[in-house]
């Protein structure tokens, strides 16, 4: 009877009587494809529209029958790995390693099997499973119902999604000794987001993007609130107030000419695009005066007064300044439609 070959591994398998002077040989190659199927490690570059079928010749060695394949070349489509349809049971720990944004599929001839996706440059732990290849899943946290860290997580770089849109992203200051804590809390108690670290006084930074605004959703509490002041030392009778970047201007050279006021968003966006209708900022300006007063003829947004209703506390807009003073402009724009503003404005006098 003639020698016959093992399902998986095409081990020889020989008959007693048979083989004569042969049968070290061919135990010792069994040896070695066992110990392929077991530990061997095996570079399989693939076609770049058609990929690669795993070979699994009797009674040697092969690509297939490794335990660690590492899939390489570059792929113009999406492509797969095909194991022939008379493996039945086979693990496999598959790295992908193509180059080309395209899916690679593993599976048994016929079959569907597993899918390496367009981004998936990873490595996953596969078994031929009687029928096709199926992923274990093993490391998906998914698969462990109390997972925890015995060290710190280390994200590489990367962002934390849903395997396809970003949800949070990460970056990292190489000399970093502050970070953020996130705590929860007992009831009645409040959960907490808080700058720690080596430092003793440490700002907490919440930065939108481009003119969008922090906001916060329900009522708010603040136990101390600084506001930035702009100090010019320079008297221009166009004062310009940037909404989006300063609360306050105050001018410690003494006004020479009377002035104009201007509210706008900064110096790359109007006040129209910075304020939804419904809305309303506030600023103050501090014009030192001399033995001769001046003050504001108009109050402009985005350079002009047109749609611009400012009424003034006490019924009437000021005539003239205070002399030998500090005048404050308190100056609140209510956007009531596009680009159409109310405006409350207010003179005080500090001597």
């Amino acid at each position: 009877m003639a020698s016959s070959y093992s399902i998986d591994l095409k081990l020889e398998l020989m008959v007693t009587g048979e083989k004569a002077g042969l049968w070290g040989d061919i135990t010792n190659t069994n040896l070695v494809i066992v110990q392929q199927a077991i530990a061997g490690f095996q570079q399989v570059a693939l076609n770049a529209t058609t990929g690669a079928t795993l070979t699994f010749t009797n009674g040697a060695t092969s690509n297939g029958k490794n335990a660690v394949i590492e899939l390489t070349g570059t792929i113009t489509g999406n492509v797969d790995v095909t194991i022939p349809s008379d493996i039945t049971n086979k693990v496999y720990i598959i790295k992908n390693s193509t180059s080309g944004a395209f899916s690679v599929t593993v599976k048994v001839s016929g079959q569907t099997g597993v899918t390496f996706s367009a981004t998936d440059k990873g490595t996953k732990i596969l078994y031929v499973n009687g029928t096709d290849a199926a992923d274990s899943n093993i490391g998906k946290l998914s698969n462990d119902f109390a997972p925890q860290l015995s060290a710190q997580l280390d994200v590489n770089g990367q962002s934390i999604g849903d395997g396809t849109l970003e949800l949070i992203k990460f970056t990292e200051a190489g000399s970093a000794v502050n970070e953020i804590t996130i705590a929860n809390a007992a009831t009645t108690a409040a959960p907490a987001i808080s700058a720690t670290g080596d430092d003793t006084n440490i700002d907490l930074n919440l930065t939108p993007k481009g003119i969008g605004r922090v906001t916060l959703n329900g009522n708010g509490k603040i136990q101390g609130v600084a506001e930035k002041v702009t100090t010019s030392a320079s008297f221009d009778s166009d004062v310009v107030i940037d909404t989006n970047t300063q609360g306050v201007i105050l001018s410690t050279a003494a006004a020479d000419a009377n002035f104009v006021i201007n509210l706008r968003g900064d110096g790359s966006n109007s006040l129209n695009a910075s304020l939804d209708t419904g809305e309303s900022v506030t600023v103050a300006y501090i014009s030192k005066q001399n033995a001769t007063a001046y003050y504001p003829t108009e109050i402009q947004c985005d350079g002009v007064t047109t749609n611009v209703t400012t009424v003034w506390q006490g019924g009437s807009a000021p005539s003239s300044g205070n002399t030998t003073s500090n005048d404050i402009y308190t100056i609140t724009a209510i956007k009531t439609a596009a680009s159409t503003y109310t405006v409350l404005a207010a003179q005080t006098q500090f001597a």
